[in-house]
């Protein structure tokens, strides 16, 4: 796909006031109900409170049920000393929310559950769970604390963060109605290409438009964009953020109105565009989701930035578990809980949430959120215009 879908939780309209127990604020207001009658030793300790070696683990079994791509990781020392830092960062963040952040954040996590719940079914998702050994309680306890962080870091964006944001990424707003053939590396039928070959039909294709040839004819008989293919190529009226693939993005604002471009190669193989029109969206007449969205990105990096400079100063010790790998890589565990690793390349640090800092529509999978891949599953294919 040329754009990915909105994150769920960000863009589901509330259709259900959720009621929020004294119970459930008592356990927020602690920093999450998830070390209750809990007797296992702490794995991590760190200013205000500890991660137990449960709650590590249902941890580690969350982050497989989102991304099962992660399982093969789970082994590895220094994945295990983010996945730890990970939890001390969302636990603590969320403990210290306001009020009205932690009741949104408990909408949010409904939502999410019901939006999975929609995507694969409830026996699937059951199912899913069970392969996990995880309980749906435990799964909505951690995006509670997700969404609470997310809520209280977006609630100190302000009006003027919003539009320094917008000036200095205007053009993920503009709007262009573009006409696109894509010749993949995997055709519609899932059969490999070699790029050689999938540039060879992209020349004949331009050709074929270069002598006349109906766009929209030919993007029904060559092109593998799913999205715009049955449409004969057409994006109609979408707004430059949408689009994730930056070689398309470049085209999109750069080439020529009317101009056929040249086969223009990207990750998915070679792109034939022709731009149809393209308008700046004034601050003004920014939808509410967008400008929303704006927001979501703002308090991401507000996560980001604690992740990476003050997570550190409140960690006091980290104590995880031998793992197998640990000698090949070189980690060893500091009364600061950071991890030096001998690993080229190997994952480890605080980690980030993920955001984009365009305050587009796009975003970007695999968030530390943990909420992303799970949405992404099979075909996703955007949602509307983002007029």
């Amino acid at each position: 796909m040329l754009f990915n879908k909105k994150k769920a939780w960000r863009g589901i309209l509330l259709t259900l006031v959720c009621v929020l127990t004294l119970s459930v604020l008592a356990a927020c207001e602690k920093g999450g109900s998830d070390d209750q009658k809990d007797a296992s030793k702490a794995v991590a300790t760190y200013e205000g409170g500890e991660i137990t070696e449960n709650e590590f683990n249902t941890q580690k079994k969350i982050m497989t049920f989102m991304s099962p791509e992660y399982a093969q990781f789970m082994d590895m020392a220094d994945f295990q000393d983010y996945l730890v830092k990970q939890k001390i960062a969302f636990k603590y963040l969320s403990g210290k929310a306001t009020d009205d952040a932690k009741k949104e954040g408990e909408k949010k996590a409904g939502q999410q559950i019901d939006q999975m719940k929609k995507q694969v079914g409830d026996d699937q998702f059951k199912q899913l769970l069970d392969q996990q050994k995880l309980k749906e309680d435990e799964l909505k306890q951690y995006l509670v604390q997700v969404m609470t962080v997310m809520e209280d870091m977006n609630a100190k964006v302000t009006e003027d963060d919003i539009k320094k944001q917008y000036e200095s990424n205007k053009q993920d707003f503009m709007v262009a109605t573009v006409h696109h053939i894509l010749i993949g590396l995997t055709d519609s039928n899932n059969k490999e290409r070699t790029k050689e070959e999938a540039l060879k039909i992209a020349k004949d294709v331009k050709s074929q438009l270069d002598n006349g040839g109906d766009f929209a004819e030919l993007a029904k008989k060559y092109s593998d964009d799913s999205s715009s293919k049955d449409n004969g190529g057409v994006y109609k009226d979408f707004t430059v953020g949408q689009w994730s693939v930056q070689e398309f993005k470049e085209q999109v604002l750069t080439l020529p109105l009317n101009k056929i471009s040249t086969p223009v190669e990207s990750n998915l193989g070679y792109s034939i565009i022709k731009v149809d029109s393209r308008k700046d969206t004034p601050y003004d007449k920014l939808t509410n989701d967008q400008k929303e969205m704006i927001r979501s990105n703002l308090g991401a990096s507000k996560i980001d930035q604690f992740m990476q400079s003050d997570l550190t100063k409140i960690i006091k010790k980290i104590d995880l578990p031998k793992t197998a790998d640990t000698s090949k890589s070189g980690a060893g565990t500091t009364d600061t809980g950071t991890t030096g690793s001998g690993t080229e390349g190997s994952t480890s640090g605080t980690g980030t949430t993920g955001s984009s800092n365009s305050g587009g529509t796009g975003e970007s999978k695999g968030s530390d959120t943990g909420t992303t891949t799970f949405e992404e599953k099979g075909n996703v294919s955007g949602e509307g215009s983002g007029k």
